[in-house]
């Protein structure tokens, strides 16, 4: 039975995209507008393919964001990342590209995303873009993902 909820992905159609789609994105109001905090989503198994040879890409993606007036609705994001994962794009384009779509979509106070991409070639290309400096009085923790020996 499919819970009525309003929105598309909450309780609605569930099926993987097959591509990144922005519109599958959605946003809620913020139940702590007014509030400076941070919302940490944490990818560890973030995938893409490489759009020249076709083999999968893999990265530890961490986005922080201090919302304003919206948050994004977690399953939207869910699906929309899950689009990626047959999608042919360099590393530099992904990463940013997801941090675009969730600043259009959510005109956060500020945000941030790290992406760090296991090796291709032998060269592990991490990733990262900010919409420019923090509130002050918001508390930024380490991003917690080592320099590249394995990643852990």
């Amino acid at each position: 039975m499919t819970q009525k909820t309003g929105f598309k992905a909450l309780g609605g159609d569930n099926s993987i995209p097959d591509h990144p789609d922005p519109n599958v994105l959605e946003r809620v109001a913020n139940p702590q507008d007014g509030t400076n905090y941070l919302v940490r989503f944490t990818l560890p198994e973030f995938t893409s393919i490489c759009p020249v040879t076709g083999q999968p890409d893999f990265s530890h993606l961490v986005i922080d964001c201090v919302p304003g007036k919206w948050i994004v609705e977690s399953k939207s994001l869910k699906l929309y990342l899950y689009g990626f994962r047959n999608h042919g794009a360099f590393h530099e384009d992904c990463t940013v590209r997801i941090a675009k779509d969730i600043q259009k979509l959510l005109r956060p106070k500020w945000l941030r995303i790290g992406g760090y991409w296991y090796p291709r070639g032998g060269i592990p290309i991490d990733v990262f873009w900010q919409t420019g400096a923090p509130p002050k009085d918001v508390w930024l923790p380490d991003q917690g993902v080592p320099a590249y020996r394995g990643r852990g």
